[in-house]
């Protein structure tokens, strides 16, 4: 017996099945459909493909191939596996197409929904799927929006097949008619071929009904005069609208410009109904086939609705019966002011909405596979959150999903910061890809620098921050030289240094991006000079047309190797200002980057936020904030330690601003969950094979407190690349979140002032201006900028009363201007323990003026809720700077006072020690005295 489903072609009306998947293909089913009901073409969508990826394992040989010969990125996962079915689907139906003559026998694919409005990018992206399918039955799906309409003009003129969808009016259809005929006549007038180009206009059906129906459901439920009207023209508008548009098609090819396209052999472009399934159960599953039968037209079904046309469908051609009922039904859909117009234009909205959440959808469950697939080779993340914050982010994520957040921030779209200049600073996007250095210069200059025993890094904040957590992580290769990071103007850190090498044989990285930076050029002054005027040792790392880049010319530098303008110096370590020192100690620069890609391209725009490690994070961090968590507190592994350096510039200065942010609290030891307030995340760094030393039980004590812990896995040093992008992503949207620019520092500049101010009074005085302490003795003197609500009584007495105004959701910062060694580290630790476990605060350290690049943004500009013990000494023995009066140590003390008056001016509690001996235990001591007072 004939299906009906044969019976339908045999009546003029191509049957197309919307539905494809790997299992149905390799199982034959579409060569089935072919044989025995005389299918004759396939549609897919995100939708299909999301349904069918994302769940099951037929996919996951594919995925697993695909990855691994290289990584790619989410989108690159997906489509080789779509395409890879579509062509599957394209062969099955190669058959139909050479029997038909290229009447039929077509397979379609979809741009992706996110160009909906685009028109250059949507033609752009056609003749790439056009391409990578390779297949002449193929058809690519191009929506008929406003933006569509003018590519599938041009699309159409490029002899490639195209799918319109997304018409709902009739409207949209003749304007796609309109530009499929002018697309042909292009081609006739440059003389190119026009009788193999198919085209369908797929116009959708029971959306429409969806919509009017419940606006009629609505008045008659609320007891509308109008009721019975309403009534009897519910279920019908749709068709109606179906109908005469297929009026309209049979106008158009009856008229003198169709005539004569045709008799070039053109094809004519037919109507297709999709989005055929009932949607009110109330209606015959059958109800959108059997009232649409028609000659020259197509209708899509998926398999339910096949298969109950197969079991009970009507074949009869109703598409042209009763059009002056189809005319009235309309009528009275304006008269009863339904307002059919703004129902299909609101549908096109949604219709593109929906497609780019199935996207989204699809796009996540590729992410999801790929991530899995990829194992160690990407750099794992979880979560463990209080109910409420959980659920905060999730909100945050779908909200960001919605309003595309990943692919806003790729694109520069200032508007998901404060519209500002954010989008002039997003060079750090390619950087991370190695699209800003010249790798093979690297590779170069890493085999001249094996010449040399030691590298000198001389630099501030961006510029040593990440190189200096490359060298303590990863290190020098074999034969390259060992990498000493400087950056800071204490002499006896300098004279360290100095002592540990020879400068007539040592490379000197000289690295600003202004290049006027105060610190690296006393530095480069001080070094040239040791180094005898020796040029040719010394690089520099700089902004192109910088005040460095022309002291190297004067001064015969070996090479100059440019930065990016676009990109901010916290955000800068994938860039030239880490990847120089790092070909410097002889790493792999490409290797690097390689190892770097699979998070880059898992934080990708084509990556949903849900699924996207970095935007995750930054929700997670963003939210916190919100709520009062703003101290992330880093917990690293022992061979990740070096890393919150670096992290904590990239938070504090991106996030600390206009009273707002988030403060980074590294190297504070692990207390137990009594120790701390509620205003803590913590974020646990875990390198693979560390020793645990009993940290993952504290920190599953915090967790099981009720702190948020988020845990990152790292399966090996040279993955650290990775955590770079991961946290420059994640700032960038915790920036969106919190509603500040998050690549401006607004606040840094102005200790930089005060510090000139005092720099240059002493040069031409050779003293700084007086100062009057608040308590002196023989061993310290304490300076508060002002404060009268210190008595000046005793120390003890003093500090106990600024630690007596510690409360919840404060923070202690030690500032201390001392050489950065072990011995200080390990004293101002046990001085922060003691502080946080007496009054459950979160504490922050920093080496000035090193932290002055860094953290010092969000001490001046975040939240004003910072207490903070500056810490200074008489340097001994001083160093001097050639070519100036002021030494080192006069630097020093300048910018630990310009920086004690901007604390204050910004509103924080600020103390000045003044250690005239050096020596920290004095300190210790004191701030024993003043817990216990």
């Amino acid at each position: 017996m004939t299906s009906r489903l044969q019976q339908l072609h045999e009546a003029g009306q191509a049957v197309w099945l919307d539905f494809v998947d790997r299992k149905f293909l390799k199982a034959d089913g579409l060569k089935k459909l072919v044989a025995e009901d005389g299918l004759t073409g396939v549609t897919s969508n995100p939708s299909i493909f999301e349904k069918a990826m994302g769940s099951g394992e037929a996919y996951d040989e594919g995925f697993n191939a695909f990855l691994g010969k290289a990584d790619a990125s989410v989108t690159d996962t997906y489509e080789a596996q779509a395409i890879a079915d579509i062509q599957g689907a394209a062969d099955d139906l190669r058959p139909v197409y050479d029997r038909l003559d290229g009447r039929d026998g077509y397979v379609s694919l979809e741009v992706s929904p996110y160009l909906a409005n685009d028109t250059d990018a949507t033609i752009a992206e056609a003749r790439r799927l056009w391409a990578a399918v390779d297949r002449p039955n193929l058809m690519v799906k191009v929506p008929g929006t406003d933006a569509g309409t003018p590519a599938i003009r041009r699309l159409i003129a490029n002899g490639i097949n195209i799918n319109v969808t997304l018409l709902f009016s009739q409207d949209a259809y003749q304007a796609v008619a309109e530009a499929f005929i002018a697309g042909l006549e292009k081609r006739v007038k440059e003389g190119a071929p026009i009788d193999r180009i198919a085209s369908v206009a797929s116009f959708f059906v029971s959306r429409i009904d969806a919509q009017i129906d419940k606006a009629i459901d609505t008045r008659m439920e609320a007891g509308d005069p109008e009721a019975d009207a309403l009534k009897a023209i519910r279920g019908k508008v749709a068709i109606a609208n179906a109908k005469l548009a297929y009026v309209h098609y049979q106008e158009l090819i009856a008229g003198d410009r169709w005539q004569a396209l045709a008799a070039k052999g053109a094809m004519p472009q037919r109507l297709l109904w999709a989005s055929t399934g009932t949607k009110d159960p109330a209606y015959p599953d059958t109800l959108y086939i059997d009232t649409l039968i028609g000659r020259d037209t197509v209708n899509t079904m998926p398999p339910k609705t096949m298969d109950a046309f197969r079991d009970h469908g009507t074949v009869a051609e109703t598409l042209t019966g009763d059009i002056e009922g189809a005319r009235h039904v309309l009528a009275e859909a304006r008269r009863l002011g339904l307002d059919l117009g703004q129902v299909t234009a609101d549908l096109v909205g949604s219709g593109v909405t929906q497609f780019a959440d199935a996207a989204d959808q699809l796009l996540g469950a590729v992410a999801g596979k790929r991530n899995a697939f990829l194992g160690d080779r990407l750099n794992g993340m979880t979560a463990q959150l209080p109910a409420s914050l959980d659920k905060a982010v999730e909100a945050r994520l779908e909200t960001a999903r919605a309003d595309a957040w990943s692919r806003r921030l790729w694109a520069g779209d200032a508007g998901l910061w404060t519209g500002g200049d954010e989008a002039k600073w997003l060079g750090w996007l390619a950087a991370a890809k190695g699209e800003q250095v010249d790798q093979a210069a690297l590779a170069t200059f890493g085999e001249k620098a094996r010449s040399y025993k030691d590298a000198v890094l001389l630099g501030m904040g961006g510029s040593s921050l990440g190189p200096e957590v490359l060298s303590l992580i990863l290190g020098s290769a074999a034969g390259s030289p060992k990498l000493h990071v400087l950056d800071t103007t204490d002499p006896g850190q300098i004279a360290t240094v100095l002592a540990a090498i020879d400068p007539a044989g040592t490379l000197f990285i000289v690295s600003s991006k202004s290049g006027s930076t105060m610190e690296p050029e006393l530095l480069r002054a001080f070094f040239f000079e040791k180094a005898g005027g020796q040029g040719a040792h010394f690089v520099a790392v700089t902004d192109p047309g910088s005040h460095l880049e022309k002291t190297a010319a004067r001064d015969g530098f070996a090479a100059v190797f440019a930065g990016d303008p676009a990109i901010g110096g916290r955000y800068s370590v994938l860039s030239a200002f880490g990847m120089v020192p790092a070909a410097a100690m002889g790493i792999d620069v490409a290797a690097f980057y390689t190892a770097t890609a699979p998070m880059v391209f898992a934080c990708g725009p084509d990556a949903p936020p849900a699924a996207n490690p970095g935007v995750r994070l930054g929700a997670i961090l963003g939210e916190a904030a919100a709520i009062g968590r703003d101290k992330l507190t880093i917990v690293p592994s022992a061979g990740l330690a070096p890393f919150g350096a670096w992290l904590e510039q990239l938070i504090a200065e991106s996030t600390g601003k206009q009273g707002k942010g988030i403060v980074p609290v590294d190297l504070e030891p692990v207390g137990t969950p009594e120790s701390y307030g509620t205003d803590r995340v913590f974020v646990h760094l875990h390198l693979a094979g560390d020793e645990d030393d009993g940290l993952e039980t504290k920190l599953k004590a915090l967790a099981a407190a009720g702190h948020p812990l988020v845990s990152i896995s790292v399966a090996s040093r040279e993955l650290i690349g990775q955590e770079f992008f991961r946290w420059e992503i994640a700032t960038a949207v915790a920036g969106a979140v919190i509603g500040i620019d998050p690549f401006n520092q607004p606040d840094v500049e102005d200790a930089k002032i005060a510090t000139r101010k005092l720099v240059d009074a002493y040069e031409k005085s050779g003293a700084l201006e007086p100062e009057t302490p608040l308590y002196e003795d023989a061993e310290i003197a304490i300076f508060a900028a002002g404060d009268a609500s210190l008595a000046p009584t005793d120390p003890v007495a003093i500090l106990s009363a600024r630690l007596a105004g510690l409360g919840a959701g404060d923070y202690l910062g030690i500032l201390a201007y001392v050489e950065r060694d072990a011995a200080h580290e390990a004293a101002i630790a046990r001085i922060r323990t003691a502080i946080r476990d007496a009054r459950a605060v979160a504490t922050v350290a920093g080496f000035g003026p090193r932290f002055l690049h860094s953290t010092g943004q969000a001490y001046k500009g975040g939240p004003a809720t910072g207490m903070f013990i500056e810490v200074t000494r008489d340097p001994d023995p001083d160093l001097a700077i050639p070519h100036h009066r002021a030494s080192f140590g006069t630097v020093q003390l300048a910018q630990a006072r310009g920086d004690l008056d901007v604390l204050a001016a910004r509103g924080q509690r600020v103390l000045r020690i003044h250690l005239k001996h050096g020596d920290l235990a004095r300190l210790e001591t004191l701030v024993t005295a003043a817990l216990n007072a």
